[in-house]
C-alpha cells in the first residue's frame, strides 16, 4: 500500500504520519513510499489508540500553555475596568485577548454568546478572573451588581459563631428535559404537581420542602432548559447540594452536559439519580460510561460521585436518595449555618407582577427570620413591607426562619431575580424606591446590529409576551442560539402580561408576529389582530416556540449546497453510445465510483461536460460503489461524446 493512500485513509498528513509512527512501534522510514499491507492493517487497527494518545498530549500541552499564560497575566497585567454591561467584542478588546478565546471561555461556563451580544458585569468578571485578570467596576451600577452576589457572605461573616445554628440544606434538581426532574420532586413531596405542568416541563422555578429523618430539606425546582444559564442565581448560587437526574433509557443529553458544567463552575457538590430504571430499555451501565467520559466517575469505579438507581414513577430508591443528599450535606455542614435572630438576608428566586396581588417574589431566607410587617429593602432602597407570607403549599405563615422558601406579598416594586432581600428598623433610613432594570434586559440585551454587517441579513420580527420574568429570561437568552450569517431574530418588543391592543398596533407597524408564553389573548384583541392581519401564537411549552421560530427562519434561508467528492475513473473502452446515455468501461484510479453520483468529464486537463451516473456494474453485477483499483462498467446520462482516456470525476 502506498504511504499516501494510508495517510488518506487515516485522514492525516503523510509527512506527519511518518514522524509519529515510530513512537508507536511502526518505523516505516521518512523516505518510504510504500508500506507492507500487513503492517498497514496493523497501523489502521492501532490508529484509534494512537489518536487518543495524540489528543491527550494536545490537551495537556494546551492546558500547560493556558496555565503559563494565566500566570503571566496575573504577574504583569494591570486591573481591567468593566462597565455594568459590555459586548463580547468590547470585552475582548479591554482584555487584549482574541474574541474567539473569550467566546470559548463563555461556552465553558455554559453561555453561548456571539460577537455583538452583551454580558453582565458579574459574568464578565468571572471570565476575566479565569483568564488571570483583575477586574474593577467602572460604575456604581456594576459595583452594586457584583456586591449583591457577595452580600450574604458579608452578613454571615458579621454574625457571631456562637449564635449560628444549623439550617435545612438547599437542594437543586437539574438534568435534561423529560428526564423526570419534576416527577422526582412529585415523588419526594407526595403531591401531584405534574398536572399543572404543560408537556411535563416545569416552566418556572419553585421551592419546596420535604422531611427525612426528622430533618427538613429545601428543594429548588429548575426549568430544565437554557434558562438555568441565564438565571444561575436561582440554582447553583443558592444551592448547597444538587441532584443531577439522568434517564436510564436516554443517557447523557446536551442539557445534562450543560448542567454538569454549571454545577462544576459553581463548585456545588452533586449526586446522580439514574431515573426510569423501571423501563425495560433502561441501561444503567451506559449512563455511567457516558458520565465517566465527562469526568463524572462513579464511586464504584474509583471516582467521587455517588450514583443511585431510582424510579420516580414507582418510588423505588427515593428514600436512599434523600439519605444520600443529607449525607453529602453533612460534609458541608460548616456552610449550613445561619443565625435565626440575626440580620435578615434572602435570595430572590422568582419575581413577577400578579394581577390580583401586585408585585410578588419567592424568596429563600438564608439568614435571620422574616416576619409579617417587616420592611423590605434591596441595596439600601425601600421596596415595601411584608403584607403576607405564604409557604410552598400556599398556606399563610407569620415567620420564615433560615432555609425556608416563602412567597412574599407587599412589594412596591418587583425585585430582580438574584437580589438579596434585607430589612431595616425604619423605612426613613432607606432611599426612595428606584426603578430597576429587568434582569432580562441585563442578561439578554442585544446590541443594535451594525448596518453594514446586517444589511443583507433577513430578520424575523418578533414581539414576546410572557407570564413571569423567569419565562421571559429563558426565552430571550435561548434566542441567542438562533445565530446565522443569513437570518436572525429581531425582538421588536418584550414584556409581561396578556397580549394587548398596543401589541397588535406595534406588530402591524413593524411587520412582526406575536409569541405569547403562558398568557391569554382577550377576544377583542384577537379580533383586532385578525382585522390587521397580525399573527399571534401562544405557547405553554418553551420548546414549541423555538420549533416554530426555527421553521420560520429556515424558510428565509437560501439553499445550502454541500459537495462531496468521491473519486476518479479513467475510461478504457466505450461500449455503447446513444443520444443522451453512454456505457463505458474504466479503471477507478482514486477514491471510489458511486451510483447516483454526478460526474464531470476531463479531457487533456480541460472539463468538457457533466452527467449523472445511472448504473454501476462490477463483474457483471449491479453495485452501489466500486473501490479504487477496480475495473467496472458505468452507464452515464450525458450529452457530451466520451472517448477512451477521458477522466470521470465522481461527486455528489
Amino acid at each position: 500500500m502506498n504511504v499516501t493512500e494510508l495517510a488518506r485513509k487515516l485522514r492525516y498528513r503523510t509527512e506527519d504520519l511518518k514522524q509519529i509512527l515510530p513512537e508507536f512501534g511502526f518505523d516505516i522510514g521518512m523516505r518510504a513510499i510504500k508500506v507492507d499491507d500487513r503492517i498497514a492493517q496493523q497501523i489502521i487497527k492501532a490508529w484509534p489508540n494512537i489518536t487518543r494518545e495524540l489528543d491527550r498530549r494536545e490537551r495537556a500541552a494546551k492546558a500547560e500553555r493556558a496555565a503559563e499564560e494565566k500566570k503571566r497575566i496575573q504577574e504583569t497585567a494591570a486591573p481591567v475596568a468593566l462597565p455594568a454591561i459590555v459586548t463580547v467584542r468590547e470585552f475582548a478588546l479591554r482584555l487584549g485577548q482574541p474574541v474567539t478565546r473569550i467566546i470559548a471561555e463563555l461556552m465553558k461556563n455554559g453561555i453561548l454568546a456571539s460577537l455583538n451580544e452583551r454580558v453582565d458585569f458579574e459574568t464578565a468578571s468571572i471570565i476575566a478572573e479565569d483568564l488571570g485578570f483583575k477586574v474593577v467596576s467602572e460604575s456604581g451600577e456594576a459595583a452594586e451588581s457584583a456586591g449583591s452576589a457577595d452580600r450574604l457572605q458579608t452578613i454571615l461573616g458579621e454574625e457571631k459563631k456562637e449564635a449560628l445554628a444549623p439550617r435545612p440544606p438547599v437542594v437543586v434538581v437539574m438534568g435534561h428535559v423529560d428526564h423526570g426532574k419534576t416527577k422526582l420532586l412529585d415523588a419526594i413531596r407526595k403531591t401531584n404537581v405534574m398536572g399543572g405542568e404543560a408537556g411535563g416541563i416545569t416552566q418556572h422555578i419553585g421551592a419546596y420542602q420535604a422531611a427525612k429523618d426528622n430533618r427538613l430539606i429545601t428543594f429548588i425546582d429548575t426549568p430544565g432548559h437554557e434558562a438555568f444559564t441565564a438565571m444561575r442565581s436561582r440554582g447553583a448560587k443558592v444551592a448547597d447540594v444538587a441532584i443531577l437526574v439522568v434517564a436510564a433509557d436516554d443517557g447523557v443529553q446536551p442539557q445534562t452536559k450543560e448542567a454538569i458544567k454549571i454545577l462544576e463552575a459553581a463548585k456545588t457538590p452533586f449526586v446522580v439519580a439514574i431515573n426510569k430504571i423501571d423501563k425495560p430499555e433502561a441501561d444503567q451501565e451506559r449512563v455511567k460510561r457516558e458520565l465517566s467520559d465527562l469526568g463524572v466517575i462513579p464511586e464504584e469505579w474509583g471516582g467521587k460521585f455517588a450514583m443511585l438507581p431510582i424510579s420516580a414513577k414507582t418510588g423505588a430508591g427515593i428514600d436512599k436518595l434523600l439519605e444520600l443528599v443529607l449525607l453529602v450535606a453533612d460534609y458541608e455542614k460548616e456552610k449550613l449555618l445561619a443565625n435565626p435572630g440575626g440580620q435578615l438576608a434572602g435570595a430572590v428566586i422568582e419575581s413577577h407582577v400578579d394581577k390580583g396581588e401586585g408585585p410578588v417574589a419567592t424568596v429563600l431566607i438564608q439568614n435571620g427570620t422574616l416576619k409579617n410587617g417587616d420592611i423590605l429593602a434591596v441595596g439600601g432602597a425601600f421596596y415595601g413591607r411584608v403584607r403576607a407570607m405564604k409557604d410552598y403549599r400556599g398556606g399563610l405563615i407569620g415567620a420564615s426562619p433560615p432555609g425556608t422558601p416563602v412567597r412574599i406579598l407587599g412589594f412596591k416594586v418587583a425585585p430582580q431575580v438574584g437580589d438579596t432581600i434585607e430589612t431595616a428598623a425604619d423605612a426613613r433610613e432607606l432611599t426612595r424606591i428606584k426603578p430597576v432594570k429587568a434582569a432580562s434586559e441585563k442578561i439578554a440585551a442585544v446590541e443594535k446590529p451594525q448596518e453594514e454587517a446586517t444589511k443583507e441579513k433577513k430578520l424575523e420580527n418578533l414581539i414576546i409576551k410572557a407570564d413571569v420574568l423567569g419565562s421571559l429570561e429563558a426565552i430571550l437568552v435561548s434566542l441567542d442560539k438562533f445565530s446565522h450569517p443569513e437570518v436572525g431574530i429581531n425582538v421588536v418588543a418584550k414584556g409581561l402580561g396578556n397580549v394587548t391592543e398596543v401589541d397588535i398596533m406595534r406588530a402591524e407597524a413593524s411587520q412582526a408576529w406575536i409569541a405569547g408564553f403562558g398568557v391569554l389573548v382577550p377576544n377583542q384583541v384577537a379580533e383586532l389582530a385578525r382585522g390587521k392581519g397580525v399573527e399571534i401564537r401562544t405557547y405553554k411549552v418553551i420548546y414549541h416556540l423555538f420549533e416554530d421560530l426555527r421553521q420560520k427562519l429556515e424558510v428565509k434561508l437560501s439553499p445550502e449546497i454541500v459537495r462531496t467528492d468521491y473519486g476518479d475513473l479513467k475510461i478504457l473502452a466505450i461500449f455503447r453510445s446513444e443520444r443522451d446515455t453512454q456505457i463505458v468501461g474504466g479503471l477507478v484510479t482514486e477514491g471510489k465510483a458511486a451510483r447516483d453520483a454526478r460526474v464531470t468529464v476531463r479531457r487533456g486537463g480541460e472539463e468538457i461536460g457533466e452527467g449523472t451516473v445511472m448504473e454501476l456494474q462490477l463483474h457483471k453485477r449491479a453495485v452501489a460503489e466500486v473501490p479504487s483499483g477496480s475495473e467496472c462498467g458505468v452507464k452515464i446520462k450525458i450529452k457530451s461524446a466520451l472517448l477512451a482516456d477521458d477522466l470521470l470525476h465522481f461527486y455528489k
